[in-house]
């Protein structure tokens, strides 16, 4: 029982393989709590003093001891070469104040490298603003720019100014091209008719003005060329409908003033005949209501004139019987056919419908019809109808022929134009092309052209078309170079599939840069374009089908991948590790070999989406695990504020004693029990937790020593009791064994082993009062060498010291004892069994032996 009373107690000193001192110890422990708490209020307020001054706070936290204080102090420190220099020297001491340090460089790193791209965008959109050709992809793109970027506000307003300028921008890009598609619009409108001559000028010099001003516009850069040529197209065409309207218009003139000087003449002078001729002389009109009014005019003016002399049929008749067809026609003395007569008459309808409308022509082309066709005799009125129909159409042949040079002129005219215009190469070609096809056309209807006028027209196409033939004699070149280049790149790709490299990557680079060399060719005449396109796909086909199945071995190793990804566990702790190991053979594997583009993009996006995924359940996780974290830490503040404010209950040492360690048990077990608490707090409930358990543990050591003092002194009164009476044994006086057991009954009883030995002791000597004394008194005298050799024992395992009279005795008993303690099978005895069996030895002692004795009391019974 004295044993396990005193364990705590000998615990400490027992490991330190010394006495210590219980009370001195417990006061210079509290001594320096005190002063460590002192030190660290006195820094905590410091800490709190320094706000506003970064750099007195920086000094406090390279000086400051405690970590609370040094955190404080940080919350201070915001300039970026402070932080730098706290970091550097905290990361290896104070992880807390480190993250924080970092978290805030890394903060103004971020908004630095934020600004620095906002001011990258604002460049960018004031480069816009000065750029003379601003597209709407660019100024969608720099959107896209700045829509991932965390301007301060001074710069979102630069940025926004800018951007509202380009707004401006494309507003009036927008606005001029709405305006020159709707001036292309009202020249079609222009060109397709509708307007008299005057009223068409005066709109094409309003579109003209309205050109000007657009092409005097700071967006003009922006138009696109095929607007520009659609409306120079238009353009055209309206001014040729200007000039048909005036042509038209010099006719309806010299029509309508013939008919107002024949109705200003006297109707009796005038002359039916001679009136139609030169009625059917003047230039015709298309049909219209004007050309039907002026007709009217005419037939009522050819009612009001006199009626033609009788004699002139026969005059028409001879006329129409001095036609060498005519006659022809009559002389045939073979009948002709009725079906014959009627594609004769029909041929003459449709000749007279071809003039009425003026098609020269289908009229020419039903003349010839109806010369080499055979007909009956013709009467008269029949007659009379042929010769009127072929003289409408020499009429009109003429009229044809004069407009058909002057028409030709006119081509003339716009031929030698034609090189100062400055057109296209492609446009050019058109319009001489155009030209010679009208000039054409006018052989077929106006008849062949002089010589002198066909050769100024050629020779002025010729020199307008000289730039075009160069041209496309280039271009000509350009297609045999192309062709050239396309046999190189066939010839390339089938030497690279004869090698069957195992160089993928290789394989893959060519494969893509034959592709696009081949797509940058240019143009090939026609002809070659097939085969070559065949020859060189057939080429690709036999260098890439390896590459293909290379390509479905590698997705199908990328797939494997994925698949790996989502086996793993996010709550294991090699999950990162194994994570970056399998990123690492991603891109290894597509350094190797890159995929198709779209391909490539789809399973990286997969494997992607399979890492965050892991990363963000590993996120929620350690959210989870935090939370776990949190509610331990509060557990164990919990047990830490239960020792902290324990009141231990009244009662004797013993009781408290077990109370206290009972509690320290209970306490030590909740606190294992409990799961890891969050790192930054780690260390602190740690300290809390054993500076609570070293508060307590103090005072059960103290209530233990303070029972030890009292057993150890109650153990040295019973053992003096116990030699004296020996003493006065073999002194022979007499014994009052009344006397001595009442003295025995009045000492403080012991523990149950030390008790029952001095009891065991104390009872031998009273029994020995009666005639065992002379025995007894010889047995304590044998005794004497035994005591004094386990004293010397006790004193040399407890570290005693002896004194110089026994040094010789202590050497050689110190052997004794060593090898005594290196014997196998044999378990030591504590000193505390060795000092109660030295207590039970019955022997005499001297005042010397007995202080000896005491001391090994107070030291080993003491400590216990």
């Amino acid at each position: 029982m004295f044993e396990f009373l005193f364990k705590s107690t000998a615990s400490k000193a027992s490991k330190a393989g010394k006495t210590t001192a219980p009370d001195p110890v417990v006061a210079e422990q509290a001594a320096a709590t005190a002063q460590s708490a002192s030190r660290r209020a006195e820094q905590l307020a410091r800490a709190h003093a320094v706000a506003g001054d970064e750099a007195a706070a920086f000094d406090f936290i390279i000086a400051s001891e405690f970590a609370e204080a040094r955190l404080i102090a940080a919350e201070q420190v915001h300039a970026l070469p402070l932080l730098e220099k706290i970091h550097q020297a905290m990361r290896n001491t104070d992880r807390r104040v480190a993250k924080l340090v970092q978290g805030r460089i890394d903060l103004i790193r971020h908004q630095a490298a934020e600004a620095q791209r906002a001011q990258a965008s604002i460049a960018t959109a004031q480069r816009l603003l000065n750029d003379e050709k601003l597209s709407p992809n660019q100024v969608a793109e720099l959107d896209r720019q700045w829509q991932v970027i965390k301007a301060t506000p001074e710069l979102a307003e630069q940025f926004a100014a800018a951007r509202a300028a380009l707004a401006k921008r494309l507003e009036a890009q927008v606005a001029l091209q709405r305006a020159v598609i709707d001036a292309v619009a009202t020249a079609r409108k222009l060109a397709a008719g509708g307007q008299s001559a005057h009223e068409l000028a005066q709109a094409l010099a309003s579109i003209d003005a309205e050109h000007a001003q657009h092409m005097q516009s700071p967006e003009r850069a922006s138009l696109p060329k095929q607007l520009g040529l659609d409306f120079a197209q238009a353009r055209e065409q309206a001014q040729a409908a200007l000039q048909a309207l005036q042509q038209h218009q010099a006719v309806f003139d010299a029509r309508q003033a013939a008919l107002t000087e024949w109705q200003a003449q006297d109707a009796a002078t005038l002359d039916p005949a001679a009136l139609k001729r030169a009625w059917q002389a003047l230039p015709r009109l298309p049909e219209s209501p004007l050309s039907d009014s002026l007709q009217e005019q005419f037939l009522a003016l050819l009612a009001t004139a006199p009626a033609p002399l009788a004699p002139e049929a026969p005059a028409a008749a001879d006329a129409v019987e001095s036609s060498p067809n005519l006659r022809k026609a009559r002389q045939e003395a073979a009948p002709v056919s009725k079906e014959t007569t009627e594609q004769f008459f029909k041929a003459l309808d449709a000749m007279e419908a071809a003039l009425a409308e003026g098609l020269l022509h289908l009229a020419s082309e039903h003349d010839k019809t109806l010369r080499d066709s055979k007909h009956g005799r013709l009467t008269p009125a029949q007659a009379d109808r042929l010769a009127h129909v072929r003289g409408e159409f020499k009429r009109l042949a003429d009229w044809a022929r004069w407009g058909g040079n002057v028409s030709r002129e006119e081509l003339v005219k716009a031929g030698e134009e034609l090189p100062a215009q400055q057109l296209p190469m492609s446009e050019l070609a058109k319009k001489v092309g155009s030209l010679r096809e009208r000039w054409k056309s006018l052989d077929t209807l106006s008849g062949p052209a002089p010589k002198s006028l066909w050769e100024r027209f050629d020779a002025a196409c010729t020199v307008a078309y000289a730039p075009a033939a160069q041209h496309f004699r280039q271009l000509a070149e350009e297609r045999h170079g192309n062709a050239a280049k396309a046999q190189e790149l066939i010839a390339e790709a089938t030497a690279l599939a004869a090698e069957e490299s195992t160089d993928w990557k290789h394989v893959a680079s060519s494969s893509q840069r034959l592709r696009q060399a081949w797509t940058r060719l240019g143009t090939i005449d026609r002809k070659e374009k097939k085969r070559l396109d065949g020859e060189f796909g057939a080429a690709l086909d036999a260098l890439s089908k390896p590459l293909e199945t290379q390509r479905q071995i590698e997705t199908a190793r990328r797939e494997q991948l994925i698949v790996e990804v989502g086996l793993l566990k996010p709550s294991e702790r090699n999950t990162v590790d194994m994570l970056k190991a399998l990123q690492d053979k991603w891109q290894e594997l597509a350094k190797a070999l890159p995929l198709e583009r779209r391909a490539e993009q789809a399973l990286w996006q997969r494997f992607r989406t399979a890492c965050d995924d892991i990363f963000a359940r590993r996120k929620e996780t350690a959210h989870a695990a935090d939370h776990e974290r949190r509610e331990h830490l509060h557990a164990r503040e919990a047990l830490c504020a239960t020792l902290e404010t324990v009141v231990v209950p009244d009662g004797d040492d013993k009781q408290r004693t077990a109370f206290i360690n009972q509690l320290l048990r209970d306490t030590r077990a909740a606190w294992n029990s409990t799961g890891p608490v969050p790192r930054a707090s780690e260390a602190k409930i740690e300290q809390r937790y054993q500076d609570a358990i070293a508060s307590l543990q103090a005072q059960a050591d103290a209530i233990a020593q303070r029972a030890g003092a009292a057993q150890a002194n109650a153990m040295r009164d019973k053992l003096r009791l116990v030699q004296a009476l020996e003493a006065e044994l073999s002194d022979g006086g007499a014994v009052d064994a009344q006397a001595w057991t009442e003295r025995w009954s009045v000492l403080p009883p012991l523990d149950a082993q030390y008790e029952r030995s001095l009891q065991t002791r104390f009872a031998a000597a009273l029994a020995a009062i009666g005639d065992g004394r002379a025995a007894y008194v010889a047995t304590l005298q044998a005794n004497v060498p035994r005591l004094l050799e386990e004293v010397l024992r006790l004193e040399i395992v407890a570290g005693v010291d002896s004194g110089v009279e026994f040094a010789r005795d202590r050497l050689k008993m110190q052997v004794d004892v060593l090898q005594s303690s290196l014997k196998s099978g044999q378990k030591p005895l504590t000193q505390a069994s060795q000092l109660m069996q030295l207590c039970a030895i019955a022997a005499l002692t001297d005042a010397r032996t007995a202080s000896r004795i005491e001391a090994l009391l107070r030291r080993i019974g003491g400590a216990q």
